[in-house]
């Protein structure tokens, strides 16, 4: 008798993030709905963090990666019932991201 997948009764998370990957570059200056985020350990980066954000523009669901630590640092001071929220992410000094 061979086994059936369903049978197993296997139930896997979902990081629950779904969408397109959209660089950062291309939301500078738009309103954005930020729905969740997760900081974890960066492969590529020895010692750093990267942030995935879960956004929403003009109704479609998209992905970010970042590095920016100033919006970790803003992002991990949003209380969870604080979310969704609408957002505009900004350059200042030319190289320091940050929500608006």
């Amino acid at each position: 008798m061979v086994n059936n997948f369903k049978d197993f009764k296997i139930v896997t998370k979902s990081s629950g993030f779904i969408g397109d990957k959209i660089q950062i570059s291309k939301l500078f200056n738009i309103e954005i709905k930020v729905l969740d985020y997760k900081i974890e350990k960066s492969k590529k980066r020895e010692n750093s963090n990267y942030l995935t954000l879960q956004i929403e523009r003009s109704g479609v669901k998209r992905i970010v990666f970042t590095g920016s630590t100033v919006l970790m640092e803003q992002i991990n001071k949003v209380p969870k019932n604080g979310f969704p929220f609408d957002t505009t992410i900004v350059v200042k000094d030319n190289e320091r991201y940050e929500f608006t």
